[in-house]
């Protein structure tokens, strides 16, 4: 490896905004062989897991507040709303741009669902309440819909 390798490798760990800098530079010029490879593949994968994590998050969250309001409708209020809508936004947004985020959510929603069930329940402070054992409802309807109608 060559000299820029070396010390690509001691600036990763080092100073990573000036890595990544060189490391694009290097990349744009054609100049692979200068290029730390294992890193770079590193931070590719890790683009990956925080878009996966972005949507699993937003997900759990629009299902918490649609949880809470269907375990207490009385208490509904604007932020739980706003919380809903922005989800829907921020998911729907990061699908449009990664489409096989749907296909993740779809192999998560039954995990995603039971932490909001168990979320819920424990801020709301209810310990008994009608909600299905599994996720009554797809990604896209929980995407599409803020009014959902839940199964009795």
């Amino acid at each position: 490896m060559s000299i820029m390798g070396a010390t690509a490798k001691t600036l990763y760990d080092t100073d990573f905004v000036e890595w990544s800098a060189r490391t694009a530079q290097c990349v744009r010029a054609g100049r692979f062989d200068e290029v730390d490879l294992e890193h770079l593949a590193e931070e590719i994968e890790s683009l990956g897991k925080r878009d996966r994590w972005a949507v699993h998050s937003q997900l759990l969250r629009l299902l918490l507040h649609q949880m809470k309001r269907r375990i207490q409708p009385e208490r509904e209020s604007a932020s739980w709303r706003r919380s809903i809508i922005s989800s829907q936004d921020r998911i729907t947004l990061r699908v449009k741009d990664s489409p096989s985020l749907k296909q993740f959510l779809e192999e998560e929603l039954p995990g995603i669902y039971t932490r909001a069930v168990r979320g819920a329940l424990l801020e709301t402070g209810v310990r008994t309440v009608n909600l299905p054992e599994r996720c009554p409802f797809t990604v896209d309807r929980l995407l599409e819909d803020f009014d959902l109608d839940w199964p009795r």
